[in-house]
């Protein structure tokens, strides 16, 4: 329910702050019924957002690093809306048990990052291994738009653009060879879909300042309202703990 709220509430910011935000080829998205591994290079903080957006009403769980949860209003906010703590050079074993069960038995399906982290481009193993093992697809996007927050707010253009899921079930063994193949199967639908976005992005016209006189005062409702999120969230964390009641 939690995470239904706070959606509803982003899709609001989006929508006051920015306004300029453009999906593509929605229709490949696999049907809600089907769980599967929404994949994207990870380029900004809040290309996950557009992406759980997009792929809506399906929810998601998310891998993320450890030190994302140590402020105690947004690391209540992530394990609520399903994320789960990562130690990057300590992963164990239930970075990959608990998508693996989750993507077999729930009803959420998993973002991830293949390259792990904004630094790094490579795709990494990971995602192979839990498609493979929970018997899902891939569904690669891209986000294509402005990387600093105050461009994002200037209503620079966002494109986010979905490519064809990838079948793996022809790969039987996940090792090195298998691990490469699924990552250039990745790799290439993203190189596809960020030559496709570039454009939709050429083509993008000057926002006029016009547009945000009327969202000022909706602004103003977006800030209060996020105010009163985080209070309540505040509040929560000290009686609420996701962590008890997560099913692995």
């Amino acid at each position: 329910m939690f995470y239904a709220y706070l959606r509803s509430i982003v899709v609001f910011l989006i929508w006051v702050f920015n306004g300029n935000t453009h999906y593509h080829h929605k229709e490949n998205i696999p049907d809600s019924e089907e769980n599967y591994i929404l994949v994207a290079p990870h380029r900004t903080f809040w290309d996950p957002v557009f992406m759980a957006f997009a792929a809506r009403p399906k929810q998601f769980i998310f891998m993320a690093k450890k030190e994302l949860f140590s402020n105690r209003i947004f690391g209540w906010w992530i394990r609520m809306c399903g994320a789960f703590p990562i130690d990057r050079d300590n992963p164990g074993q239930a970075a990959i048990k608990y998508p693996v069960n989750i993507l077999k038995k729930g009803h959420r399906s998993l973002i991830m990052f293949p390259s792990g982290s904004r630094h790094s481009t490579d795709v990494k193993g990971g995602v192979a291994v839990i498609a493979k093992m929970a018997k899902v697809r891939i569904m690669p996007t891209t986000y294509l738009g402005p990387m600093k927050l105050g461009d994002l707010v200037k209503g620079q253009r966002v494109d986010m653009n979905f490519g064809n899921p990838i079948d793996i079930s022809d790969i039987k063994r996940m090792n090195d060879e298998g691990i490469e193949e699924v990552a250039r199967r990745i790799q290439a639908e993203f190189d596809r879909l960020d030559e496709e976005s570039k454009v939709y992005q050429a083509s993008a016209k000057k926002v006029s300042l016009l547009t945000y006189i009327y969202r000022i005062p909706l602004m103003l409702v977006a800030i209060i309202l996020v105010l009163l999120t985080m209070i309540f969230s505040y509040v929560a964390s000290f009686v609420w703990n996701p962590e008890k009641h997560r099913k692995d």
